[in-house]
């Protein structure tokens, strides 16, 4: 009986691998296919082949073996790595393997929204709560109702609003800002950060109690540079995927590039190759990429290989004695700052977040008491 590929990825993911096996037993070319497939292919993939998780390194395999299970509870999860691993990707993966797959997925980035603002962006409010509240504004817990609210960067979260947060993961109730009327939502807690909660703790940035609660179950993802066999798979997806954006062929890579994407360290991770990758892509005449599509990763290996430091920890005080310097030395300047230290505007405003440093005033500690519509 003739069955089509729409038929088979209809069904459900376990009736499908049964069938699998079923007839590899029958056929040992097609089962020692599958035995060399499992070494070379993502080891998950989410229903969307553009979010799909990449990767046939130990770690990852690990991680894949993490979500599945994590998939059959509940309990909030906490993913931890440095900024540009693919936290949110593995939280969408969480998701997407949970009974809660057919409900939202909603997204916080808690270093994006102004201090002010967090209180209102996460437990909505009520008409006339704070002036320009002309209408009643659902939040973001209330809209993930059913099913997975991903909070990033949740070690920037600021400490006021991190009270309200714990008591709504031991009730499961919220209520608007500037209402009375307390309502139930049934929410799971997937959550990620890039900074070291413990080192917070101690600084009295983050409040111990919610970190046991947000840290029931737990996903490291490595740096790239620690797992170099996925850095080849990830760079060939994304020539991939840009090709198809851009309308253009492509072919893999040369042996040269390839050796130089592993000789890369790869700050700024899988963001960073992704980047380098889609830039390839654009410029470049060839469908096999080489070595001088890819601008500047020659230079920057030759600079780490002769004596550049590993980057320090976020949270760190090397981190923070790094920072200062910098700023220092640039008189401020932000984008000086960030090309000094080597990462993006972005994360440079999340370090200065991170160490409650404020420009413009003698590099003096921020205070943390933030002020705004309740």
């Amino acid at each position: 009986m003739h069955v089509s590929a729409d038929s088979l990825a209809r069904l459900p993911v376990q009736r499908l691998a049964r069938l699998l096996l079923e007839r590899a037993a029958e056929d040992p070319a097609l089962l020692g296919r599958l035995h060399d497939s499992l070494g070379q292919e993502p080891v998950l993939t989410p229903r969307s082949d553009r979010s799909r998780i990449i990767g046939a390194s130990a770690p990852m395999r690990q991680i894949a073996a993490l979500i599945e299970r994590f998939g059959q509870t509940d309990d909030p999860v906490l993913i931890t790595g440095e900024s540009g691993t693919g936290k949110e990707l593995i939280a969408h993966a969480i998701h997407q393997h949970s009974r809660r797959c057919r409900g939202p997925f909603v997204v916080v980035n808690c270093a994006a929204i102004p201090p002010g603002l967090v209180t209102s962006e996460l437990f909505g409010f009520e008409k006339g709560a704070f002036t320009g509240a002309v209408a009643r504004g659902i939040g973001q817990i209330e809209h993930a109702h059913g099913g997975t609210l991903f909070l990033d960067e949740i070690g920037d979260m600021p400490v006021d609003l991190q009270a309200h947060l714990l008591r709504f993961l031991q009730d499961g109730q919220i209520r608007r800002v500037g209402g009375r009327e307390t309502l139930g939502v049934n929410v799971r807690i997937v959550s990620a950060t890039n900074v070291r909660l413990r080192a917070a703790i101690a600084a009295g940035r983050f409040r111990e109690d919610l970190f046991y609660r947000l840290n029931v179950l737990t996903v490291p993802v490595p740096p790239l540079r620690d797992r170099p066999d996925d850095i080849v798979p990830l760079a060939r997806h994304f020539q991939a995927v840009a090709a198809a954006d851009f309308g253009r062929p492509h072919d893999g890579f040369t042996l040269g590039a390839e050796r130089l994407l592993v000789r890369h360290g790869w700050p700024g991770n899988v963001r960073e190759l992704m980047a380098v990758v889609r830039r390839a892509v654009v410029v470049s005449d060839n469908a096999r990429l080489d070595v001088p599509d890819l601008a500047g990763l020659d230079d920057a290996v030759g600079a780490r290989d002769d004596a550049a430091p590993a980057a320090p920890k976020p949270g760190s005080e090397e981190e923070r004695a790094a920072l200062v310097t910098a700023l220092e030395r640039s008189g401020e300047n932000i984008t000086s700052t960030a090309q000094a230290l080597r990462v993006s505007r972005v994360t440079l405003y999340r370090m200065l977040r991170r160490h409650r440093i404020e420009l413009k005033r003698g590099l003096a500690e921020a205070p943390l008491t933030r002020h705004g519509p309740r």
